[in-house]
């Protein structure tokens, strides 16, 4: 497998730490490059934060039309018709930029899973399922997916990993619904789940970034 094109941008030479963030459908690696830019995360050392693109493919909801996902969306209802063979191949792209991360010298303990959207989705399937230890897991406005399958393919390294979870109480695209059902269920798995809504749709908001940047400093400096 071919490695994902990403966008690489260290506060620092020499990182220490690492946060990969995985981005909605039809967006790319650029979308959240600016949020990025609004984090302050000096107090744990150099960051690298990568940015990867998802590959092109049709995804059905939107007629077959051709952009960027990590996997298709079948229907509305998100959950019932999940594509599998999409979401399992896009989680292996995804391990193996976690692999690359390693391979550059950044410890697994050192790194940040997250993402907003299809890139939640992604992040909780891949972080939740990892066989190293991940610094913790940032899911935004998403859900999780494989939900049947979690318990029993979940990685014991990671069942301690602290867990942020934020959702817009207007979303119209993943409703809060779904977002609270995916907090539940990995609350009673025994998951340290930090949750976070707000006023607003499906988007970010600048108190979402104060808070994720308030857990990012809590988690890297644990690890």
């Amino acid at each position: 497998m071919s490695l994902l094109d990403t966008i690489d941008i260290e506060t620092a030479p020499d990182p220490t730490a690492t946060i990969l963030v995985l981005h909605g459908l039809g967006a790319d690696g650029n979308d959240f490059v600016p949020i990025a830019k609004e984090l302050d995360v000096r107090a744990v050392g150099p960051v690298r934060f990568v940015f990867p693109h998802a590959p092109v493919m049709p995804v059905t909801i939107n007629n077959g039309y051709r952009m960027r996902a990590w996997y298709d969306i079948l229907g509305s209802e998100l959950v019932r018709r999940e594509d599998e063979a999409g979401l399992r191949s896009s989680m292996a792209a995804v391990r193996a930029l976690l692999a690359r991360e390693k391979e550059r010298g950044i410890a697994p303990e050192r790194t940040v899973l997250a993402g907003f959207s299809q890139g939640c989705a992604m992040a909780l399937l891949t972080g939740l399922r990892h066989e190293e230890r991940l610094a913790g897991i940032a899911g935004l406005s998403g859900y999780l997916p494989l939900a049947a399958t979690t318990a029993a393919e979940r990685s014991a390294a990671n069942a301690r990993t602290p867990l942020f979870l934020a959702h817009g109480t207007f979303d119209n695209v993943v409703p809060l619904a779904r977002g609270e059902q995916s907090r539940e269920f990995l609350s009673q798995l025994g998951y340290e789940v930090s949750w976070h809504s707000y006023p607003m749709a499906h988007s970010v908001c600048m108190e979402e970034i104060q808070d994720l940047n308030g857990w990012l400093l809590k988690v890297l400096a644990k690890a």
